[in-house]
């Protein structure tokens, strides 16, 4: 595993070393590099708005991009089990979240800060454990980001305030967990038209549908899975595939 990571890794680990401070460019080339996705395109649209931000710090679109970026990398890492994908999330969730924050400061009435501070929570709970992120408070700060994303726009993003309450109100440890709340949102998105291009939103909706029991559950999860399970994206297939084991 190691030698077939070698190369990402030691990508990571110079991303981690040297802050982003080698690459100039503008804000278009950083939002076409975000489009392309990969973790060396991720580090760079990094690299471009954290050097942008040392000369328009209270900027809000440079400030919840780069949010973003920090975001999509950390999500990335994880997906790919790079070496130290845990530390990855953990630092890269938390400066996420200190970008999205200072959007959400300037700009209170677009959902972008508020959307991407409680996708960065996600992220840095990923690295640390839920439980951590519990003790240090950031439940209820999750919850009223995304909740206020929600109201400001529900649609934003593909919906994805939507998809994020559903998820949030299924992953909570118990007794904090509301499966009831979760479907409900994971309903509200299902109606929405970006349900079927979505992997995430159908596995999660499945897994909750598996999780809550009952023949017709079961019945409607693996419907659902069948779909899912077509993906190319080697991460949600594989889960999708786990998934599927407990349908047949």
């Amino acid at each position: 595993m190691k030698n077939k990571h070698i190369g990402t890794i030691f990508l990571v680990l110079t991303v981690l070393s040297i802050p982003f401070s080698v690459t100039a460019g503008t804000v278009a080339e950083a939002d076409a590099l975000h489009e392309q996705g990969g973790l060396d395109n991720f580090g760079k649209t990094i690299a471009i708005y954290e050097q942008l931000l040392e000369a328009a710090p209270g900027d809000f679109d440079l400030n919840w991009k780069c949010a973003r970026a920090y975001r999509e990398y950390g999500e990335m890492a994880k997906k790919q089990e790079i070496e130290g994908w845990k530390e990855i999330c953990k630092e890269y969730g938390k400066k996420g979240m200190q970008y999205a924050a200072k959007a959400r400061e300037i700009n209170p009435d677009h959902p972008a800060g508020h959307y991407y501070y409680g996708l960065s929570v996600g992220i840095y709970s990923d690295g640390t454990g839920i439980l951590t992120a519990l003790k240090e408070g950031l439940k209820d700060k999750t919850q009223s980001s995304f909740e206020k994303a929600y109201e400001l726009d529900k649609m934003y993003e593909d919906a994805g305030s939507i998809l994020a309450l559903g998820r949030f109100w299924a992953v909570l440890p118990w007794p904090l967990a509301n499966k009831k709340k979760s479907l409900a949102y994971y309903r509200e998105y299902q109606k929405t038209p970006y349900f079927q291009q979505r992997d995430e939103g159908k596995i999660y909706l499945a897994e909750l549908l598996i999780d809550n029991g009952g023949k017709d559950n079961k019945a409607e999860a693996k419907q659902i899975l069948e779909q899912a399970v077509q993906t190319d994206d080697a991460y949600f297939k594989a889960w999708a595939e786990r998934l599927m084991t407990k349908v047949k």
